[in-house]
């Protein structure tokens, strides 16, 4: 298992930006190679695109959640540092209805990336990017935990979640809801249908039958609605 440093960048507490963008260099100069000067420069490209007008939902905000989470089962992990990048990237190219934004996110680091690391790191990263498709159940020990980590806000107290919802909602303003809502609910019952909704056992433990709660709840208002 790689190391991770367990100190955090004597930054002021109020300095949130500059924090992140202390933890991202540091995490680049760790694996990647080019120096603190371009480790910077990709941190600002990645901040531009999560600030893009059209997100609600997709932005600095759920990378910020899935930081949290990730801080609290980093050390379960195989290696750490990859998993942190993907999920910095994992939604860096997003468009409301797109199938290919994990892709192209997924292709934006290895551009980024081009020259800067080897080519089994860059394909490590790749596939755990590629995890969050959702669409295949992940076979590896960091797959499993940046899937849970993506799907951590299922395990939000209702209010948060119904509020994530709107979000998500008000990105796909453009889709109508004869088109969005039953999309919505293959999916959501996509999810409640496997063994379990979490795929490891720490984050079942903390946010299974929370998650479990929320999507019911969801779905029994879709069909309420006349959905499905």
């Amino acid at each position: 298992m790689f190391e991770r440093s367990s100190k955090t960048p004597a930054v002021p507490a109020d300095h949130g930006p500059i924090r992140e963008r202390a933890r991202f260099a540091a995490l680049w100069e760790r694996r990647l190679s080019g120096g603190r000067a371009l480790a910077e420069t990709v941190h600002a490209r990645l901040v531009e695109l999560y600030e893009e007008p059209h997100r609600r939902y997709h932005t600095l905000d759920h990378v910020r959640h899935c930081l949290e989470e990730f801080d609290r089962v980093a050390a379960l992990m195989d290696d750490p540092d990859a998993v942190e990048i993907a999920l910095w990237f994992h939604d860096a190219v997003y468009r409301s209805g797109a199938m290919d934004n994990e892709r192209r996110s997924a292709d934006l680091f290895r551009q980024w990336s081009e020259g800067h690391a080897d080519a089994a790191f860059l394909q490590q990263v790749d596939d755990l990017i590629m995890a969050t498709t959702h669409r295949d159940p992940p076979i590896q020990r960091d797959e499993r935990f940046v899937v849970d980590i993506d799907l951590s806000s299922f395990g939000l107290p209702w209010a948060a979640f119904e509020q994530d919802g709107h979000r998500i909602r008000a990105e796909c303003a453009e889709i109508g809801d004869e088109a969005y809502y039953p999309g919505q609910l293959r999916f959501l019952l996509f999810l409640q249908g496997r063994p379990t909704f979490f795929l490891t056992e720490f984050f079942q433990q903390r946010y299974e039958r929370i998650a479990r709660n929320n999507i019911h709840r969801v779905i029994e208002n879709l069909r309420a609605r006349g959905y499905g």
